[in-house]
């Protein structure tokens, strides 16, 4: 056998090979590497790419954990039932929306769906240029619920859960919808429309495909609640007018008493209104309740300690179904307490305003509003007063004029009746004849001087409701005061003194002096002419105390008033005393008086009805006595 001997070339050749090989893996190796830092680089920028251009609400979406979490979705559902889709949605969440207009701003929270927020952008509270607006509502002092029942005997508070907003605009109208969902087409809606210039806002509550969810065999209740915070410089006087009024299906309107836990139950009511002084929270419905429980709480026991609430408000309304599904057609009004503005609404809400009842609000609602309208139209505040209090005297003047004349023929005529009263003194019954014969005779009538007294009551008191009612007069300054509708402090005291306050006010001041000065002037008038009469008051005495006490009280009660109502008073009654002096001077002769009189006997004079009835009467009561006194 051939033996084979060893070959360099070979042995060179493997070496080549080997060499190529060891080349050709490191090559490859390195590429690897290179591809896969690459392939990760590209990854990398891909991923942060996405990241950027992803829409927002999908990265929303895919971090809600409730979308994915069936647990949780079940969790809610042990609690929500078919209503747990709602707290699955995006806008389930502390979130808020605004409706805003000249007016007002209103701001409406997801949760609940309800106003937590009503600013009124043209008035400011406590006192002008405070710089802070009225809030009506904000800080939780009010309440919206709807307490649903379904018909897996769960009780939802709407309160509690999530609505979702969708706000649009038609026209100038802002539309804002609040849909609390059940599924996709299964809600409860707030609707809220919010047109410009206007503090009524169009509210509809309904619901759609509910039917199956909730128990529709009983009502819905509505519960309203709210704390009414204070707005003026005095929490005592502006407490004095708030409380809740109510219309009921006929217009009739009427009002929760004032004082602690407060309640009425009204039935087929077509608003209720949370009045305060000057501002109002009101919620009004097409669709009449068929009875709503409402109480009213007052929240000032003491001025200086509860200066931030003034009442307590509760309303509760049941809401009924009409083929299986609500539909109330409804609206709030957040605005001033102001007639004019009120009334433009053509929804009775007016009637609010308290004006008095009877003959008091038909003046205030056809002579003092209308002019005093009429002169603050062209004129200041406080001149319009004084025009308007002038010229109220002297429509009443022919009044005041009978009223003094009747003074004076009784006045001539004190002597006689004196001389009556001393020769029948032990006959009580006959002087009285006596005495009516001689009015009869002179031709006097003794309530003549009465009747013009009574005829001015009512006047006077349609101001005490007038002035504080005037929403016109709030913040508008004259003179001295600052606001009109509030006091016209001139003086701070170290001290608060019970029933007169912490201050002095100048216009009751005035105003005491001149109803001082006009009852010294006619006490010793009415004096002589209404002598005392058997088994009454003496008259004479009462005047005199009643000269002192009426500026005393006058002091005591109109120090925390509106200082426009003092200012009437003090301009009414200078006046009066101007008118008085005039009469007395020019058109009153005592002389004169005293002739007419003497004429008036000689002449035969007629019985009048009731005279001829009264001495009837008096003969008959004669009789019996004589009769009496013979057994």
């Amino acid at each position: 056998m051939e033996e084979k001997k060893f070959d360099f070339n070979t042995i060179i050749g493997f070496g080549l090979i080997f060499i190529i090989i060891l080349w050709m893996m490191y090559n490859g190796q390195k590429t690897s590497q290179n591809e896969q830092l690459e392939k990760a680089r590209i990854t990398k920028d891909s991923i942060q790419k996405a990241k950027q251009t992803a829409p927002k609400n999908e990265v929303v979406i895919a971090s809600d954990s409730t979308v994915t979490d069936s647990a949780k979705i079940k969790q809610l559902q042990g609690t929500l039932g078919s209503f747990a889709y709602s707290s699955t949605l995006p806008s389930a969440k502390e979130n808020f929306t605004t409706l805003e207009n000249e007016f007002v701003r209103l701001k409406i929270a997801n949760k609940g769906g309800y106003v937590v927020e009503a600013i009124l952008k043209k008035f400011e509270k406590f006192k002008k240029n405070s710089g802070q607006l009225v809030e009506l509502i904000k800080d939780n002092n009010a309440s919206f619920n709807l307490q649903l029942q379904t018909k897996d005997n769960r009780v939802l508070n709407t309160k509690d859960l999530f609505f979702e907003p969708t706000l649009t605009k038609i026209g100038e109208n802002q539309i804002l919808s609040m849909k609390l969902k059940a599924g996709v087409n299964e809600y409860l809606e707030y609707k809220y429309v919010l047109a410009p210039n206007k503090y009524l806002v169009d509210f509809d509550i309904q619901t759609r495909g509910l039917n199956t969810i909730l128990d529709t065999s009983k009502p819905i209740d509505l519960q309203w609640g709210l704390k009414s915070y204070r707005n003026e410089r005095s929490i005592s006087y502006e407490n004095r007018y708030v409380e809740i009024y109510f219309e009921y299906e006929d217009g009739k309107i009427d009002y929760v008493a004032q004082g602690n836990d407060k309640e009425e139950n009204p039935e087929k009511a077509t608003f209720i209104a949370y009045k305060q002084h000057f501002f109002t929270s009101i919620l009004l419905t097409k669709t009449p309740f068929e009875n709503a429980k409402l109480y009213s709480n007052d929240l000032v026991k003491d001025e200086k300690k509860d200066s931030i609430f003034t009442k307590q408000y509760k309303a509760t309304m049941p809401l009924a179904f009409s083929n299986g599904e609500l539909d109330y057609k409804m609206n709030w009004y957040y605005g001033p307490t102001d007639y004019n503005t009120l009334k433009n609404y053509d929804r009775n809400l007016e009637k609010i305003v308290p004006l008095g009842w009877g003959v008091f609000g038909w003046i205030n609602k056809f002579i003092f509003i209308p002019l005093f309208g009429f002169l603050s139209s062209f004129m200041g505040l406080g001149i319009a007063i004084i025009i308007f209090t002038i010229l109220i005297k002297i429509a009443m003047s022919p009044i005041t004029f009978k009223s003094f004349l009747s003074q004076a023929k009784m006045k001539v005529l004190r002597p006689e009746i004196t001389e009556i009263g001393e020769k029948f003194k032990k006959d009580p019954m006959k002087k009285q004849q006596e005495t009516m014969k001689l009015y009869n005779k002179a031709g006097v009538n003794p309530m003549a001087g009465c009747i013009p007294a009574l005829i001015q009551i009512p006047f006077m008191y349609a101001s005490f409701q007038f002035f504080p009612s005037a929403f016109e007069l709030r913040q508008k300054g004259f003179l001295w005061a600052d606001d009109l509708s509030s006091f016209d402090e001139i003086f701070k005291l170290p001290i608060h003194i019970p029933l007169y306050g912490d201050h002095v006010s100048l216009f009751p001041i005035l105003a005491a002096i001149a109803i001082f000065f006009y009852m010294k002037m006619t006490s010793g008038d009415q004096a002589m002419a209404q002598p005392q009469q058997d088994g009454m008051p003496d008259m004479a005495k009462i005047m005199k105390v009643m000269i002192y006490v009426s500026p005393v009280m006058m002091l005591i009660f109109f120090n925390s008033y509106g200082s426009g109502l003092s200012l009437y008073n003090f301009i009414s009654n200078l006046i009066t005393i101007g008118i008085m002096l005039v009469i007395k001077k020019y058109f009153i002769n005592s002389e004169k008086i005293h002739a007419q009189i003497q004429e008036n006997k000689s002449k035969p004079k007629t019985e009048s009805k009731f005279q001829k009835k009264m001495r009837e009467m008096m003969e008959q009561a004669e009789a019996q006595k004589q009769l009496k006194n013979k057994k």
